[in-house]
């Protein structure tokens, strides 16, 4: 059986700077980031604002789409946080942070 996994943007401001990853697990991932772990690109930009995350089933698909928008430019990129975030809010305070 193939474990999922979740393609995610973080960010350092509304419409600053993104970085898309892709995680099995994002709670952990999310808090890596936001504690300077994980990638050197998010901790040296401050990126640690959880913008958009989307379930796949499976880890190869979520590689994939991760892949994918990471080719897309700015402008698609916030197409997408916004439909779903329009406000840009940190979705660790909205999901995670009341565990």
């Amino acid at each position: 059986m193939k474990k999922g996994g979740w393609v995610y943007i973080m960010a350092n401001r509304y419409r600053g700077g993104v970085y898309v990853g892709v995680s099995s697990d994002l709670v952990r991932r999310v808090h890596q980031h936001r504690h300077g772990g994980g990638s050197a690109h998010v901790a040296e930009r401050a990126k640690t604002r959880l913008v958009y995350a989307e379930r796949h089933d499976d880890i190869e698909q979520a590689i994939i789409r991760e892949k994918r928008i990471k080719r897309w430019r700015r402008g698609w990129k916030f197409a997408l946080i916004e439909d779903e975030n329009p406000d840009w809010r940190d979705l660790w305070d909205v999901w995670f942070a009341k565990e």
